[in-house]
């Protein structure tokens, strides 16, 4: 090309210099000012990708650029608009220069963001991102453009955390949406964002946030470092850094919140816990976290505290039949019929006349019929899915009733069972109920209550000694702590909540001011 031959014979006064580039003290290749060596390099290692594109520029006698990007990853008309035009438009008062120098380009570029760097592992990763680069000959920096453009799906009401009152913003796939949802809920300056990437071929970016005057400086230090120990090919969702984070990843437990809800993430940063956002992902992670925050809900403080309280007493009274109502009906069923009414024994023992199962059986045919009815419901496309799901249990029900394969009282357990375990606003830790319910269905088969109760007993002592990120995960009940019992199994008045839990705000427990209502 004519373009690339004028720039040899310019540059045939500096071919002393290294072929392609010099290497800095980290070992991490450098630019050298040669544009035609520099272009090369970076050409090279974009080898087979059609998408990389770059535009030629010649400023004046003696000063070239090449503009690099990705296409598809920018916006061409920006470029145009803020990095072509002004330079073909200046190119006058530059070429009155002897020198174009990058400042001299830099200040005619009318971007609102303009960055420079000086190694190839700068200008790679930023034309990756979206960025354009602009290399100038005889420079040995090249200047880094921010017009990234891109499709993305626009701020709609989360899908999987259904909204009764509060906003109805969900977090996007794009981390800087995110990151501005929740800088528009707190405008101060203690609101802290971290920047780093993860992956070695994704290079995902996160970020960590985290409020500077109340987070504790230990568990922001112990998130920090968790997160430069990750090494994996990709970060693509937050799941991924979910389960590399987690203290005991064993446990069926969740010890990370999941949540699409930007004011759920400003919530638990206004009780000194640290959020972390990743980009392609609308899932913001919480840590720490304790087994009372995953069955609270962020609509529990847009309410009036009376109505939240019973609406926390009935969630807390149905994640015990969640977990334990099967169980019950077996050990009732084959092992403790003194526990019955006389009357209720007769009705079961006739509605069970015909069913050609023990209870144990007869139990666990229903709960995997209802868990897989549960989850085709979620794979079905939408207009259909709940239909198949509610229609699908109510036909089969009766159905195995009529034909004997189980027992009317059976389908009222399962039902009942099956909607307790949509009360709680944690996914996961509906799993975790999930799972749990099936193994006390085990023991209840082989020991009766003694099965329930072993298995009660090992899951409160599991629960005793889990940790998330160093705070116990029964806290304020284990460790006690009677100031923070305000927000745990009922929601006192907001004028009572003066002070943050202490396990995650002790270094600015102070939230609320004096009450001053006079009536």
């Amino acid at each position: 090309m004519r373009f690339l031959r004028m720039i040899k014979k310019i540059m045939s006064s500096d071919q002393k210099q290294n072929k392609y580039y010099s290497l800095d003290q980290k070992g991490m290749g450098v630019l050298t000012g040669t544009l035609y060596e520099d272009f090369n390099q970076i050409k090279q290692l974009f080898t087979g990708a059609e998408d990389f594109a770059y535009r030629e520029l010649q400023i004046n006698s003696t000063c070239f650029a090449i503009i690099l990007f990705l296409d598809g990853l920018v916006d061409i008309e920006r470029i145009e608009l803020h990095v072509i035009d002004p330079l073909v438009r200046q190119a006058e008062k530059l070429l009155q220069k002897s020198k174009a120098e990058i400042n001299h380009i830099k200040a005619v570029l009318s971007s609102a963001q303009i960055l420079e760097g000086d190694t190839f592992e700068q200008i790679i990763d930023q034309i990756l991102s979206g960025g354009t680069v602009v290399l100038i000959n005889g420079c040995p920096k090249a200047l880094i453009i921010s017009e990234q453009s891109w499709e993305q799906r626009s701020v709609e009401e989360p899908l999987t955390e259904a909204v009764v009152l509060g906003p109805r913003e969900g977090f996007t796939e794009n981390i800087r949406t995110n990151v501005s949802l929740i800088r528009r809920r707190l405008k101060t300056t203690k609101l802290k964002f971290e920047f780093m990437k993860i992956g070695n071929l994704s290079q995902t970016e996160v970020a960590i946030t985290y409020l500077d005057n109340i987070a504790e400086f230990s568990i922001v230090d112990e998130v920090r470092s968790r997160l430069k120990q990750i090494n994996i090919d990709a970060i693509e969702d937050s799941g991924y850094i979910l389960e590399l984070i987690e203290d005991h990843p064993y446990s069926v437990f969740p010890q990370v919140v999941q949540t699409e809800r930007p004011d759920r993430v400003v919530g638990n940063l206004l009780e000194g816990r640290i959020g972390i956002i990743v980009d392609n992902s609308p899932f913001a992670l919480i840590v720490p976290v304790t087994f009372f925050q995953m069955m609270n809900s962020p609509e529990d403080y847009y309410g009036r505290f009376i109505m939240t309280s019973f609406i926390r007493f009935i969630r807390y009274l149905f994640l015990l039949i969640a977990l334990l109502f099967p169980a019950i009906y077996i050990a009732v069923t084959t092992f403790h019929h003194e526990l019955m009414p006389t009357n209720l024994i007769f009705s079961v023992a006739a509605s069970r006349e015909k069913v050609p199962f023990p209870a144990v059986i007869e139990v666990l045919l229903m709960e995997i019929t209802f868990e897989a009815l549960r989850e085709a419901g979620l794979r079905l496309p939408r207009p259909i899915g709940s239909t198949v799901s509610i229609v699908g249990a109510l036909v089969i029900g009766q159905a195995a009733v009529e034909a004997g394969i189980v027992s009317a009282p059976l389908v009222i357990v399962v039902s009942t069972t099956g909607i307790a375990s949509f009360m709680f606003p944690n996914y996961a830790f509906t799993g975790a109920i999930r799972l749990l319910r099936f193994i006390m269905m085990f023991l209840a088969a082989n020991l009766g209550f003694y099965g329930i109760l072993l298995g009660v007993f090992f899951i409160v002592a599991h629960l005793v000694q889990l940790r998330s990120f160093g705070v116990p995960y029964l806290a304020p009940l284990a460790p006690f702590n009677f100031n923070n019992l305000k927000d745990i199994l009922i929601r006192a008045p907001w004028w009572k909540m003066n002070e943050r839990p202490e396990q995650t705000g002790k270094r600015n427990l102070k939230r609320l001011g004096p009450r001053n209502r006079k009536y």
